[in-house]
């Protein structure tokens, strides 16, 4: 696609993020395809990529919207999602955001901790409302990533442990403005092992047991998100392989007559879309290394410096023999680092150079660290 349409790009002022939005519809009604099978419902995380364009893609497909904070609940109601399909989750949300989003009768709040409870209940009684709820359980198991994408350990900020649901199944006895439908769980992000979605669906179904034990029907499931993405070899997985994500969960998950299971999909749907495209400002010979210099940094991908995360980098203009690059960016940080020793083309000013798999948790996270100006986005 990108070189493709290289002329194109190469009148644009860069840096800037551009975004295949054949391949943007192409992933998503595979998705759709294949969670229909199984009547799934699934929710796009907003903070893969909360852009317009992409948005109305998400919506043409049929995908409700997970959010987790209260702009995200208001981008996703004005970008045309009913809010019976909105999900509003995070572990600090404001009496502002939760007052807006029970303003616009949601769909659920998924709930992380017994505190929250008592300020929900307070604040919708307060507007003569029950708030549905879903409790998000922390189930203990581990994701096998990242640390700092890792949420499912007791270790982890996020949801409520296993040994507090009995005096959460007492709390919510006394709370009369909430209404519990349903248990949430999302254990973390690019997860490429699908043996730990397996390994969910056994403490879910351990959960599942409990609360039939203590006589309480739910009406949904969330299992989350985190399905992983290639980004070694994105030309060879564009797609990810939607049918044996959701094949996983119907063989293994133990669900109850007449319940909805419920996803939160984000990077799975949108990071192989798109691509930061940044110039060449200099080329640094170093001691043991060359430098080639961009003019895109941290500041419009922060995941290698934040995750130590792997991007492929291509050159997209130069067919000269390979050389070996530390490709970085112009912030003054030493981590404004793409990646170590690439291999690229021998790289001159002014060539084009592609970063990949950019189109999660890449312009989102965009920052104005050293007054930097925002980058642009196209659609091809």
């Amino acid at each position: 696609m990108l070189k493709d349409n290289l002329q194109e790009l190469q009148q644009q002022e860069t840096p800037f993020y551009v975004y295949d939005l054949n391949l943007l519809r192409q992933t998503l009604q595979l998705a759709a395809t294949e969670a229909a099978k199984y009547n799934y419902h699934v929710h796009y995380a907003l903070k893969a990529n909360a852009n317009a364009p992409i948005l109305a893609e998400v919506l043409k497909a049929g995908f409700g919207a997970d959010c987790v904070s209260g702009n995200e609940v208001k981008r996703a109601i004005e970008s045309g999602f009913t809010p019976g399909n909105v999900v509003f989750a995070g572990v600090g949300k404001s009496d502002a955001e939760i007052n807006y989003a029970l303003d616009q009768d949601i769909f659920c709040f998924n709930c992380e901790s017994s505190h929250e409870l008592e300020v929900l209940n307070e604040l919708a009684a307060a507007k003569g409302k029950k708030a549905r709820i879903a409790l998000r359980i922390n189930p203990n198991v581990n994701a096998n990533t990242h640390k700092y994408i890792t949420t499912g350990l007791e270790e982890n900020k996020f949801g409520i442990n296993a040994w507090e649901l009995e005096s959460v199944l007492q709390q919510l006895s006394q709370l009369k403005n909430i209404q519990l439908i349903g248990i949430h769980f999302h254990i973390g992000s690019q997860i490429t092992d699908l043996t730990v979605f397996k390994n969910l669906c056994t403490r879910v179904n351990e959960f599942q047991e409990w609360f039939v034990a203590h006589n309480i029907t739910l009406e949904h499931i969330n299992v989350g998100g985190g399905l992983g993405v290639d980004y070694y070899t994105p030309d060879a997985n564009l797609i990810p392989d939607f049918a044996a994500y959701f094949g996983l969960f119907s063989q293994f998950l133990e669900v109850r007559p007449g319940q909805q299971v419920h996803f939160e999909l984000g990077r799975s749907l949108v990071a192989q879309c798109g691509t930061l495209i940044s110039k060449v400002l200099y080329i640094k010979k170093g001691i043991t290394t060359n430098f080639a210099i961009l003019d895109a940094g941290m500041t419009e991908l922060i995941r290698p410096a934040l995750y130590q995360s792997y991007h492929e980098i291509e050159n997209l203009t130069s067919q000269k023999p390979e050389e070996k690059y530390d490709v970085v960016g112009p912030i003054c940080e030493s981590s404004d680092c793409f990646r170590k020793a690439v291999i690229l083309p021998e790289t001159s000013r002014g060539d084009l150079i592609a970063i990949r798999t950019a189109g999660a948790y890449g312009e989102v996270m965009a920052s104005a660290y050293n007054l930097r100006d925002k980058a642009t986005a196209i659609y091809v």
